[in-house]
């Protein structure tokens, strides 16, 4: 069979369903042919989010997969791989390449070579007959150990090269592994002794699907729980031990409980140091549970590390803490401790949260959303900049995967393409993304995507007319040149790209347009809600 086939075929066999791209790859003809969808985009970088969101949202057990054009396509993909290697996020990423000549030849871009800095792996195939075995390492990178994109580039000059028959492939295993026992005896007897204990939740915790242990672990020894923004949903934030979760906004209690910790055990988590996380107090005893060993030491210095999968990782913890402890502690004077501190919090905040000013105060909008929507059966993800800062310390995520965080590498647009990606795999939710003019600047041409592609998300768009996060460090450049303005009547062309758009000026406005936009999201159309906002530069940083 020829290369492109067998290449469709093997992404058959590993539960491919949708293939993200944008031509000229030729792998979309016979993906299409094997009964795999082509998704076409508007630029390559949200073909990759979208990608992306099916990883994240199915646990990693349903691959995302791109493929686009060699030189300037994959050039334009570059921003997409790195969000996922930041993010580590296992995406299969399938750029063509340039003859394999010309491959090694500047200026030509070659994709394996440029993209192995921030890939799991990067290979091209040069050999049809090698395509099965490349595949079985591209498979067996992205199902095991931590996530990360995997390049394999088909150079163009390979289509009509014939792959032997049989096709000798069978999808590749997906196994875990486990921490030290001693380790984890001694990880027990800290926890079991600490006095004020704090759980820091990452995305580990969801790529192993260890939600209930988590649950168990915190209420056998009352333990409260804060969480990464990737890790926002591992434990419900309407639980009575809920800090909420860590960024660069959060809420009061997460700095508070951290600060007065004596022992910090964090699962399924890297502890990267970054702008974009809550910062771990210094002098604090860690325990750090990962999956990458090279992540242990890295930005925090830890006592105990429990290398290997969170859900392997927590059980045998809890086994361990059961000899000992065998029913759960009395949670009641932690439980009001933490909702004495979300209630001072909440009180500095609720004159924003429910402020009735026009131009409509952000909060507002995503209060009113909050409690407009189905959160059970929602996923909703926010976009780089204010959007992010003023949704994730307010939104309580109370199902596991409602909500996709991120943060350590900040691209503007992101949200719009995991939206898409999530409803492509989870279509019976209501996705909904939330961004503010600048980020619909950089990706906004691809809500035509979610029309023609009939993906009904829900687009909250927070319009301020303005860059605000940039008005305090660029007052001069603002007052002389107007250098942080930018405009757009978006819901105009969410309506011109034959989507459903609505622009909301007024407060009692808000709840009546989201339950429209819900309504036309299950009527199957591509929903664009623009709120006309002020300048609000006030997020929930620590101390305030």
């Amino acid at each position: 069979m020829k290369l492109g086939t067998a290449i469709a075929e093997i992404m058959k066999r590993e539960g491919i369903e949708i293939l993200c791209g944008y031509p000229v790859n030729h792998l979309i003809e016979h993906a299409a042919k094997a009964e795999i969808r082509p998704v076409m985009v508007r630029q390559e970088r949200v073909g990759i989010h979208m990608a992306d969101a099916i990883s994240r949202v199915t646990s990693g057990r349903r691959i995302g997969a791109f493929c686009m054009q060699h030189g300037p396509g994959a050039e334009n993909a570059m921003g997409g791989v790195a969000q996922c290697f930041g993010e580590s996020v296992p995406v299969l990423v399938l750029p063509m390449g340039y003859q394999r000549r010309l491959s090694h030849i500047e200026p030509n871009f070659n994709s394996s070579e440029v993209m192995k800095a921030f890939a799991k792996s990067s290979e091209p195939i040069i050999l049809a007959a090698e395509v099965a075995n490349i595949f079985r390492r591209a498979f067996t990178r992205l199902k095991n150990g931590r996530g990360g994109p995997v390049i394999v580039e088909i150079p163009a000059d390979m289509w009509n090269e014939e792959v032997p028959e049989p096709l000798d492939y069978t999808p590749v295993l997906r196994t875990r592994y486990g921490a030290d026992p001693v380790h984890v005896k001694e990880a027990a007897a800290l926890l079991i002794k600490a006095k004020r204990p704090v759980i820091y939740a990452g995305q580990g915790v969801h790529y192993a699907k260890a939600w209930p242990q988590l649950k168990r672990l915190a209420e056998r020894l009352a333990i409260p729980v804060t969480t990464s923004l990737g890790g926002k949903s591992s434990f419900p934030e309407t639980h009575p031990l809920s800090l909420g979760s860590g960024g660069l906004a959060v809420p009061r209690a997460v700095p508070k409980f951290l600060g007065e910790a004596d022992v910090i055990f964090g699962i399924g988590c890297s502890f990267t140091e970054t702008s974009f996380g809550v910062a771990m107090p210094k002098g604090k005893t860690i325990i750090h549970a990962t999956l990458d060993p090279d992540h242990l030491n890295k930005d925090v210095e830890a006592r105990i590390g429990l290398v290997g999968d969170a859900g392997l990782v927590l059980d045998a913890l809890l086994e361990e803490i059961g000899k000992t402890v065998a029913t759960n502690r009395d949670a009641s004077a932690v439980a009001a401790e933490i909702a004495a501190s979300h209630k001072e919090w909440l009180a500095k905040w609720m004159p924003k949260l429910t402020s009735n000013d026009a131009p409509l105060n952000p909060y507002r909008v995503l209060w009113d959303l909050q409690h407009t929507v189905d959160s059970r059966n929602t996923i909703i993800t926010h976009d780089a900049g204010s959007p992010r800062d003023q949704l994730s310390p307010f939104w309580k995520a109370v199902e596991p995967l409602s909500y996709l965080g991120w943060g350590k590498t900040t691209q503007l647009g992101y949200g719009l393409g995991l939206a898409m990606g999530a409803k492509l795999a989870k279509p019976d939710k209501l996705c909904i993304n939330v961004w503010g003019d600048a980020a619909i600047g950089f990706t906004g041409m691809d809500f035509e995507t979610a029309v023609r592609e009939r993906i009904p998300i829900l687009s909250i768009l927070l319009n301020n007319f303005s860059m605000a996060i940039e008005l305090k460090v660029m007052p001069v450049s603002t007052e002389k040149y107007r250098s942080t303005d930018i405009s757009g009547d978006y819901a105009a062309m969410a309506r011109a790209f034959g989507g459903h758009g609505e622009r909301v000026t007024k407060p009692e406005d808000i709840v009546p347009a989201i339950r429209r936009g819900i309504q036309k999201t299950k009527d199957g159309v591509p929903t664009l809600l623009e709120f006309i906002t002020s300048k609000e530069t006030e997020v929930s940083r620590p101390g305030t």
